[in-house]
């Protein structure tokens, strides 16, 4: 059985590798099949001796919106692969890796970018890390020095971050209630 690796496309250019996170209609958010064709797209890049340098960019005129919160609320968070979270944040390639960035990179889209070694933005690239509004937390830059905050720990797994996942998907505003 193959998989479907369509989510995550892949061109050589030479000696380059371009790969494509292709999920515009959701503004190339992360979900489960997308992380799994981004770790295989690093693998590639890594396990090819005659490929030297990768670009990551996304379809549709934004690089990525981060993780895709209604398939979170559906299926639960993309599984952290044996590349990190999203396929690429724990264990970069060991090739340089330049983000080419358009359009919205945006909580775990801008930490994709911080894990490659160079970033080009386009001049109207905007960056951010917006999870606050839906009691979520940017963990991947800095997930040991956070990961121990009291703070983090009570966000983490709480009915709280639940309730933001399940709001965004229903487009309302969350009932919070400090658990």
């Amino acid at each position: 059985m193959s998989e479907d690796f369509s989510q995550v496309l892949t061109e050589r250019r030479g000696h380059i590798l371009i790969v494509t996170i292709n999920r515009p209609q959701v503004r190339n958010a992360f979900d489960i099949g997308t992380t799994v064709a981004m770790q295989a797209a690093m693998d590639l890049l890594d396990g090819e001796e005659d490929l030297f340098v990768g670009v990551l960019a996304g379809a549709g005129g934004n690089f990525s919106s981060g993780m895709d919160l209604k398939a979170a609320e559906r299926n639960g968070p993309p599984p952290a692969l044996e590349r990190g979270d999203f396929g690429i944040m724990g264990r970069p390639p060991s090739k340089p890796l330049i983000a080419a960035v358009e359009g919205y990179a945006l909580a775990g889209g801008f930490e994709t970018c911080l894990a490659c070694d160079m970033i080009v933005a386009a001049r109207d690239a905007k960056f951010g890390l917006p999870e606050v509004r839906h009691n979520l937390l940017a963990t991947k830059a800095d997930e040991k020095q956070l990961i121990q905050l009291p703070i983090a720990k009570k966000v983490f797994n709480s009915e709280d971050e639940r309730e933001g996942l399940r709001a965004f998907a229903e487009k309302r505003k969350p009932v919070w209630k400090g658990r």
